[in-house]
């Protein structure tokens, strides 16, 4: 593990397997962090037994990175500019992106603004990116999962209570992401036509989070899409998500 300041003196944790190739770096999902989203499901040993160098990125607020509890430290803008910044720590010349869920929705907004995304793949999102703009309003919406972060989360419904059993089980700084699902209340993504690299969609077919993702891929210039077995937290332990994945990157 190491740690890097970000644009705005924030420390941010990342960790890196060595392989070869061009690294894929991994953004996770909102409340996860690297070990819950990508090490424990097995992704990250798919991929470097692969041959990849895989990096993956704690987000502000998350992991091991800087937690602060000020909603005005987070963005999707100042998400999508720390994976840019771990890019240039690196000294990464081309990278494939990848993210799940929140870490999707950045991972589109760097793929569209930085040449040095060469291939994306994006899980756990859907047609809520054309629809909301970024995460499925339809299916939560940002003060629900804030009511999850308060308190004991009983007032929350009960897809908000799902992130607070998996903040308890990862323990995650409530508050901090409290904070994040208050910064994070805008409409990040108006158009994909900028992101023409090679793209794949991987949704869980049972993952309201990743609805109708067949319109998704179809949006993307250069997009591709495959189901897996799973909802919102399975799929990505599923070994056909691992395997399209690895396919889709070599």
């Amino acid at each position: 593990m190491a740690k890097f300041e970000t644009w705005d003196g924030l420390e941010l944790n990342y960790r890196v397997w060595e392989g070869e190739g061009i690294p894929v770096v991994l953004q996770h999902g909102v409340v996860a962090d690297t070990n819950a989203n990508w090490m424990s499901t097995g992704v990250v040993a798919a991929l470097h037994s692969a041959g990849h160098t895989v990096v993956s990125l704690d987000a502000r607020g998350h992991g091991r990175s800087g937690k602060p509890h000020d909603a005005a430290r987070y963005s999707w803008q100042a998400m999508a500019r720390d994976v840019r910044a771990l890019y240039d720590e690196l000294e990464f010349e081309e990278v494939a992106q990848v993210g799940y869920s929140m870490g999707g929705v950045i991972s589109l907004m760097v793929a569209a603004t930085d040449r040095r995304v060469r291939r994306l793949a994006v899980g756990g999102i859907g047609s809520g990116v054309l629809d909301c703009g970024g995460v499925d309003r339809r299916v939560i919406d940002l003060p629900d999962l804030q009511a999850a972060m308060t308190g004991d989360g009983a007032d929350a419904s009960p897809t908000a209570k799902m992130f607070r059993v998996l903040a308890d089980a990862v323990q995650a700084d409530v508050q901090a992401i409290h904070a994040v699902a208050t910064g994070l209340d805008d409409r990040p993504i108006e158009t994909l036509a900028d992101i023409t690299v090679p793209a794949l969609v991987l949704a869980g077919e049972d993952d309201p989070f990743a609805a109708e993702p067949e319109r998704l891929a179809d949006a993307l210039p250069n997009g591709e899409l495959a189901v897996v077995p799973g909802d919102h937290l399975m799929a990505v332990l599923n070994p056909a998500f691992h395997t399209a994945l690895v396919d889709f990157l070599r």
